[in-house]
């Protein structure tokens, strides 16, 4: 009987060895704009005088979870760096960002395709908008939802303000703990409450592509 060599497909129709390649690519945390998000963290915490014990009372990360990203061995999902830069007391872009920054009346910045901040997780891929100004009222976000469901392991997503989706390609299930699950075609957009627990996957045979608004991330749990 002939052996086939082929892998066999895990759960959401990838194949291990594409797999393999997005999980790489989620732990590059430079992306393609050169920061290193471990240092920068590394950087933050020791300039503050903090251990790691006290960035984690502080951020209400793990110890462990914060050592494995400065030492670049873990990529931090979106959730968790908004509970570090919140703990840090710093704006999220400021950990993508190396140029300076002000702040004038009439502040105004464009993002040319392709140029935004990069920031991988397992489950999707950011594009940062318009990271030159920092302390926005929005954080605007491109994303390509990798996720095929959701990890009843790593609970739900939720922090203060508000949240608007607007599907760019593809078809997204927005699953949330109070309503059914919302699905969305390319043109279709959700807004709704971010202290609303809530997770987004793509039930597309391909990765979906959404632009991504987020308002006041102050306050994540």
């Amino acid at each position: 009987m002939k052996t086939s060599t082929k892998q066999s497909k895990i759960p959401g129709g990838l194949e291990p060895e594409e797999l393999t390649g997005r999980r790489a690519r989620a732990e590059r945390l430079s992306g393609e704009g050169g920061v290193n998000l471990g240092l920068r963290l590394k950087a933050a915490r020791r300039s503050r005088n903090w251990t790691l014990e006290e960035a984690s009372l502080r951020t209400g990360v793990a110890r462990s979870t914060l050592s494995k990203i400065e030492s670049n061995s873990m990529s931090p999902t979106f959730d968790i760096l908004q509970r570090i830069a919140r703990g840090f007391e710093l704006d999220i872009v400021e950990f993508f960002d190396v140029s300076p920054h002000t702040q004038p009346v009439g502040r105004r910045t464009i993002t040319r395709k392709g140029t935004g901040r990069p920031f991988f997780s397992e489950h999707y891929q950011h594009e940062l908008l318009c990271t030159e100004l920092v302390h926005k009222k929005l954080l605007p976000f491109r994303a390509r939802i990798v996720a095929r469901e959701r990890d009843p392991n790593s609970g739900w997503v939720r922090h203060d303000g508000e949240e608007f989706l607007f599907v760019l390609s593809g078809t997204v299930a927005v699953l949330t703990e109070l309503y059914e699950p919302a699905i969305l075609e390319a043109g279709d957009s959700i807004y709704f409450d971010s202290q609303m627990g809530h997770a987004v996957v793509s039930v597309s045979e391909a990765d979906a592509e959404v632009l991504w608004v987020c308002s006041d991330m102050e306050g994540v749990e």
